[in-house]
Order: structure tokens, then sequence, then C-alpha cells
């Protein structure tokens, strides 16, 4: 069986998102960490279902929602850095979201030019 590697990273960049939100629930955040709770994992969510699609456009519909969700979870993470609510640096989620975005981009293009 081969890799699916958007399916690997998008697992990771939730187990990070759980780590993140436990994190930001110590230091007493609990606004933006729910909002980013929720669509840091959801990105994962919806590429197991894409890859579980009934059809290229099932499949099409599901990878663009987790691009979307994807963009999300950046625009809650750089509220979380650039308004300095809590001192925690979250860097190496936006470098991981960033990467994903990038993924999903691709797949979506791709899957609908051949459509």
């Amino acid at each position: 069986m081969r890799d699916n590697i958007v399916q690997k990273k998008s697992f990771d960049f939730a187990l990070a998102t759980i780590r993140l939100y436990k994190k930001l629930q110590g230091k007493r955040e609990f606004v933006l960490s729910r909002q980013l709770l929720r669509s840091g994992t959801s990105i994962g969510a919806n590429v197991e279902e894409a890859n579980a699609g009934q059809s290229r456009k099932d499949f099409l519909a599901k990878m663009s929602v987790a691009s979307k969700e994807a963009r999300e979870t950046k625009y809650w993470l750089r509220l979380l850095q650039k308004s300095n609510l809590v001192d925690i640096d979250v860097s190496p989620e936006i470098t991981q979201i960033e990467e994903l975005i990038r993924i999903l981009t691709s797949i979506v293009k791709t899957t609908g030019e051949k459509s």
C-alpha cells in the first residue's frame, strides 16, 4: 500500500493542534483555542472522508473542504501569533499548516483539471 502523504501530514497536524490546544487551555485562552481545535482537526477528518469518496466529484468536494479548513486554521494561528494573547510560539504550527495548504491546493487543482 502506498503512503498517503496528505493523510499522514493532516493526522500529524491534528495531533499537534490537540497539543497546542491543551497548552492554550493551560494559559486560560478559551476562545481562539476552541476555534483552532475545531478547524485544525477537521482537516484530517475531511481528508479521510475524501479518500473514501464514492466518486471523483465527492473526492474533490471533501478535499476542497479540507483546504478551506486549513486556511481557516492558518487564520486562527496568525491571530494567536499577532495578538499576543498568550506567550506560546505557534511558528512550527504555521509552517506545518502552510505546507498542508500547498499540498491540498495542488490536489484540488489537479483533480479539478481532470474532471
